[in-house]
């Protein structure tokens, strides 16, 4: 980690629905380059916190803060367009297009020749194009995905299209990444070439990572600091090694894991 300036802090977090407490004053902060995971048992919270951080749910109290400003209930959009970038347990990738397309989707925020001049094909729009193609290309090649650039999204397995979904969330250069369950139903070798992946996001490009998932292998071989929730409350955090430890996280859930 190359700062120890948060990306991402949560103070006293809490969100409710319909009197049934969700989120109780959850706190952590993430740092550049960090991989913090977030486990619990089914229905602990995990997904609410990432719909609270990201705008889909509206905190019932308690602060967030990216990079010193306030974020808490903010339109996703708007927190999106600052730098958190989220994926989600459904892909929602587009399955008719090329893994490249379906990068360059992502890239399209970032490029300044507006809709009206790439309809007209007019010189900068050609560049901005270009320009977006070859960084696409770039990101792919990074995670070992050239091969497949120019592939329907239709025609890969569930593996590749999980990292595709990585890579298009990275499009935009995110300092924060949020991850949601990506290992779900893969097979081990895939959540190897997973991990690795993840890996290499933290390290090499300095993202901060917060990462929900249930395959505890994959949490305890990339995650820097493991935050445990049960019930809406955080009922410990630490090190993998430390969590693994911790009598009160093996009875609320690695014990049923």
């Amino acid at each position: 980690m190359s700062s120890r300036e948060p990306l991402l802090s949560l103070e006293d977090v809490a969100a409710n629905f319909s009197g049934l407490r969700a989120l109780v004053d959850v706190s952590f902060s993430l740092y550049p380059g960090e991989i913090r995971a977030i486990i619990g048992p089914n229905g602990a919270g995990k997904t609410t916190l990432f719909n609270v951080i990201t705008g889909y749910v509206r905190p019932s109290g308690g602060s967030i803060r990216y990079r010193g400003e306030e974020i808490g209930g903010l339109e996703p959009h708007v927190i999106s367009a600052r730098g958190l970038r989220r994926t989600f347990q459904n892909g929602g990738l587009f399955l008719q297009m090329t893994v490249l397309e379906n990068v360059l989707a992502g890239l399209h925020t970032q490029t300044s020749s507006g809709f009206v001049g790439t309809i007209l094909g007019t010189r900068g729009a050609r560049r901005v194009e270009a320009q977006a193609v070859r960084r696409a290309r770039e990101l792919l090649d990074l995670m070992d995905l050239g091969p497949i650039a120019d592939l329907p999204v239709q025609d890969l397995s569930g593996g590749q299209q999980r990292m595709v979904e990585i890579v298009r969330a990275l499009a935009t250069e995110p300092p924060v990444l949020l991850l949601d369950e990506p290992a779900v139903g893969l097979a081990p070798p895939v959540r190897e070439r997973l991990s690795e992946m993840i890996r290499r996001l933290a390290r090499e490009r300095n993202i901060g990572i917060l990462l929900i998932e249930h395959a505890i292998d994959l949490v305890m071989s990339v995650s820097d600091v493991i935050v445990v929730l049960s019930s809406g409350e955080k009922i410990a955090e630490g090190p993998p090694e430390e969590v693994r430890r911790n009598r009160t996280v093996l009875e609320a859930y690695l014990g049923y894991a």
